[in-house]
Protein backbone atom coordinates (compact mmCIF):
# COMPACT_ATOMS: atom_id res chain seq x y z
CA UNK A 1 0.00 0.00 0.00
CA UNK A 2 1.46 3.66 -0.90
CA UNK A 3 2.32 6.20 1.64
CA UNK A 4 0.27 8.87 0.87
CA UNK A 5 1.10 11.80 2.97
CA UNK A 6 0.09 14.78 2.32
CA UNK A 7 2.69 16.90 2.39
CA UNK A 8 2.09 20.34 4.05
CA UNK A 9 5.00 22.67 2.87
CA UNK A 10 5.37 26.83 2.51
CA UNK A 11 5.01 27.97 -1.28
CA UNK A 12 8.32 26.63 -3.22
CA UNK A 13 9.73 29.11 -5.11
CA UNK A 14 12.80 29.02 -7.80
CA UNK A 15 15.65 29.49 -5.26
CA UNK A 16 13.66 26.62 -2.91
CA UNK A 17 14.01 23.86 -5.60
CA UNK A 18 18.13 25.20 -6.61
CA UNK A 19 18.99 24.33 -2.82
CA UNK A 20 16.81 21.30 -3.21
CA UNK A 21 18.73 20.19 -6.27
CA UNK A 22 22.33 21.65 -4.71
CA UNK A 23 21.81 20.09 -1.27
CA UNK A 24 21.81 16.74 -3.44
CA UNK A 25 24.46 17.85 -5.30
CA UNK A 26 22.54 18.01 -9.09
CA UNK A 27 23.54 20.60 -10.70
CA UNK A 28 22.90 19.70 -14.40
CA UNK A 29 19.18 20.44 -14.38
CA UNK A 30 17.53 23.86 -13.57
CA UNK A 31 14.64 24.02 -11.31
CA UNK A 32 12.80 25.67 -14.15
CA UNK A 33 13.01 22.38 -15.96
CA UNK A 34 11.78 20.17 -13.45
CA UNK A 35 8.85 22.44 -12.58
CA UNK A 36 7.98 22.24 -16.35
CA UNK A 37 8.42 18.52 -16.61
CA UNK A 38 5.76 18.54 -13.48
CA UNK A 39 3.59 20.70 -15.54
CA UNK A 40 3.73 18.76 -18.20
CA UNK A 41 2.61 15.98 -16.79
CA UNK A 42 -0.24 17.25 -15.28
CA UNK A 43 -1.14 18.92 -18.23
CA UNK A 44 -1.38 15.31 -20.35
CA UNK A 45 -3.70 14.06 -17.58
CA UNK A 46 -0.69 12.29 -15.67
CA UNK A 47 -1.43 11.30 -12.18
CA UNK A 48 1.13 9.76 -10.14
CA UNK A 49 1.17 8.46 -6.72
CA UNK A 50 4.21 10.15 -4.59
CA UNK A 51 6.06 7.01 -5.24
CA UNK A 52 6.02 6.92 -8.76
CA UNK A 53 6.47 10.82 -9.22
CA UNK A 54 9.71 10.04 -6.90
CA UNK A 55 11.09 7.32 -8.62
CA UNK A 56 10.44 9.63 -12.69
CA UNK A 57 12.42 12.67 -10.55
CA UNK A 58 15.15 10.75 -9.76
CA UNK A 59 15.36 9.26 -13.54
CA UNK A 60 14.76 12.91 -14.89
CA UNK A 61 17.97 14.55 -12.36
CA UNK A 62 19.83 11.19 -13.27
CA UNK A 63 20.48 10.19 -9.87
CA UNK A 64 20.86 7.31 -7.54
CA UNK A 65 18.19 8.24 -4.86
CA UNK A 66 18.07 11.21 -2.91
CA UNK A 67 19.80 11.80 0.09
CA UNK A 68 17.64 13.44 2.30
CA UNK A 69 14.22 12.67 3.35
CA UNK A 70 13.57 16.80 2.88
CA UNK A 71 14.02 16.81 -0.68
CA UNK A 72 11.38 13.95 -1.03
CA UNK A 73 9.02 16.21 1.31
CA UNK A 74 9.91 19.39 -1.63
CA UNK A 75 9.78 17.37 -4.48
CA UNK A 76 6.29 15.94 -3.39
CA UNK A 77 5.35 19.31 -2.51
CA UNK A 78 6.52 21.04 -5.45
CA UNK A 79 4.14 18.10 -7.46
CA UNK A 80 1.16 18.55 -5.11
CA UNK A 81 1.47 22.64 -5.09
CA UNK A 82 1.67 22.56 -9.05
CA UNK A 83 -1.49 20.29 -9.48
CA UNK A 84 -3.35 22.31 -6.81
CA UNK A 85 -2.49 25.93 -8.85
CA UNK A 86 -3.68 24.02 -12.34
CA UNK A 87 -7.16 22.68 -11.03
CA UNK A 88 -7.67 25.81 -9.60
CA UNK A 89 -10.77 28.34 -11.08
CA UNK A 90 -8.04 31.45 -10.42
CA UNK A 91 -5.57 30.84 -13.10
CA UNK A 92 -3.03 30.98 -10.15
CA UNK A 93 -0.36 28.70 -12.07
CA UNK A 94 2.96 30.11 -10.97
CA UNK A 95 5.69 29.37 -13.41
CA UNK A 96 8.90 28.45 -11.42
CA UNK A 97 11.22 30.89 -12.81
CA UNK A 98 13.75 33.17 -11.20
CA UNK A 99 13.32 35.97 -9.18
CA UNK A 100 13.10 39.72 -11.44
CA UNK A 101 15.34 41.44 -9.14
CA UNK A 102 17.96 38.56 -8.63
CA UNK A 103 19.08 37.36 -11.88
CA UNK A 104 19.42 39.26 -15.32
CA UNK A 105 17.18 38.95 -18.00
CA UNK A 106 18.46 36.62 -20.15
CA UNK A 107 19.32 34.29 -17.33
CA UNK A 108 15.39 34.52 -17.27
CA UNK A 109 14.81 33.73 -20.72
CA UNK A 110 17.15 30.61 -20.76
CA UNK A 111 14.81 29.12 -17.56
CA UNK A 112 11.79 29.76 -19.50
CA UNK A 113 13.32 28.12 -22.51
CA UNK A 114 14.06 25.36 -19.93
CA UNK A 115 10.87 25.46 -17.83
CA UNK A 116 9.36 24.73 -21.80
CA UNK A 117 11.60 21.77 -22.57
CA UNK A 118 10.79 20.37 -19.66
CA UNK A 119 7.07 20.59 -19.96
CA UNK A 120 7.41 19.12 -23.33
CA UNK A 121 9.07 16.26 -22.35
CA UNK A 122 6.52 15.69 -19.41
CA UNK A 123 3.25 16.37 -21.83
CA UNK A 124 4.94 13.83 -24.49
CA UNK A 125 6.06 11.53 -22.20
CA UNK A 126 2.63 9.93 -22.22
CA UNK A 127 2.65 10.47 -25.93
CA UNK A 128 -0.49 12.71 -25.88
CA UNK A 129 1.33 14.91 -28.18
CA UNK A 130 0.39 12.43 -30.72
CA UNK A 131 -3.28 12.10 -29.66
CA UNK A 132 -5.46 12.63 -32.35
CA UNK A 133 -8.08 13.87 -29.94
CA UNK A 134 -6.31 16.84 -29.65
CA UNK A 135 -7.84 19.93 -31.17
CA UNK A 136 -6.33 22.07 -33.54
CA UNK A 137 -5.68 25.46 -30.95
CA UNK A 138 -4.34 22.54 -28.61
CA UNK A 139 -1.51 21.40 -31.64
CA UNK A 140 -0.73 25.05 -32.48
CA UNK A 141 -0.25 25.82 -28.22
CA UNK A 142 2.60 22.92 -28.63
CA UNK A 143 4.16 24.06 -31.38
CA UNK A 144 4.35 27.50 -29.82
CA UNK A 145 5.86 26.53 -26.78
CA UNK A 146 8.60 24.39 -28.71
CA UNK A 147 8.99 27.71 -31.03
CA UNK A 148 9.42 29.57 -28.23
CA UNK A 149 11.72 26.91 -26.12
CA UNK A 150 14.39 27.67 -28.74
CA UNK A 151 14.32 31.85 -28.21
CA UNK A 152 18.08 32.82 -27.46
CA UNK A 153 19.08 35.09 -24.99
CA UNK A 154 22.09 35.89 -26.10
CA UNK A 155 21.40 39.24 -27.85
CA UNK A 156 18.72 40.55 -25.49
CA UNK A 157 19.62 43.69 -24.08
CA UNK A 158 18.41 45.00 -20.29
CA UNK A 159 16.17 46.88 -21.80
CA UNK A 160 12.18 48.24 -20.87
CA UNK A 161 11.14 46.86 -24.39
CA UNK A 162 12.94 43.60 -23.71
CA UNK A 163 11.60 42.92 -19.94
CA UNK A 164 7.89 43.82 -21.41
CA UNK A 165 8.87 41.41 -24.32
CA UNK A 166 10.01 38.49 -21.75
CA UNK A 167 6.78 39.25 -19.30
CA UNK A 168 4.66 38.86 -22.35
CA UNK A 169 5.92 35.75 -23.11
CA UNK A 170 5.82 34.05 -19.36
CA UNK A 171 2.02 34.98 -19.14
CA UNK A 172 2.07 33.52 -22.70
CA UNK A 173 3.53 30.24 -21.54
CA UNK A 174 1.10 30.11 -18.15
CA UNK A 175 -1.70 30.50 -19.91
CA UNK A 176 -0.84 27.94 -22.91
CA UNK A 177 0.32 25.47 -19.82
CA UNK A 178 -3.43 26.24 -18.34
CA UNK A 179 -5.11 25.71 -21.66
CA UNK A 180 -3.35 22.72 -22.14
CA UNK A 181 -4.11 21.31 -18.68
CA UNK A 182 -7.69 22.26 -19.44
CA UNK A 183 -7.71 20.59 -22.63
CA UNK A 184 -7.07 17.25 -21.96
CA UNK A 185 -8.21 17.19 -18.14
CA UNK A 186 -11.68 18.16 -18.75
CA UNK A 187 -12.87 14.21 -19.73
CA UNK A 188 -9.94 12.97 -17.83
CA UNK A 189 -11.27 9.78 -15.01
CA UNK A 190 -10.22 10.14 -11.57
CA UNK A 191 -8.68 7.18 -11.99
CA UNK A 192 -6.86 6.10 -14.94
CA UNK A 193 -4.03 3.11 -16.09
CA UNK A 194 -1.34 4.67 -14.14
CA UNK A 195 0.58 2.56 -12.62
CA UNK A 196 1.35 2.85 -8.88
CA UNK A 197 3.80 1.18 -6.13
CA UNK A 198 3.22 -0.94 -3.78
Amino acid sequence: MNNEKQVDIEKLSFDDVADLLVSEKITMVSPAELHGLVCGQLACGARLSNDLWLQMANDFLDTEGFSHEQSKVGLVGLYQQSLTQMEGTDMSLDILLPDDDDYELGQRVEALGFWLQGFLAGFGSQGKQTDSSLSADAKEMLNDMSQISQVASADLDESEESENDYFELVEYVRMGALYMFTECNKKAQPETDQPTLH
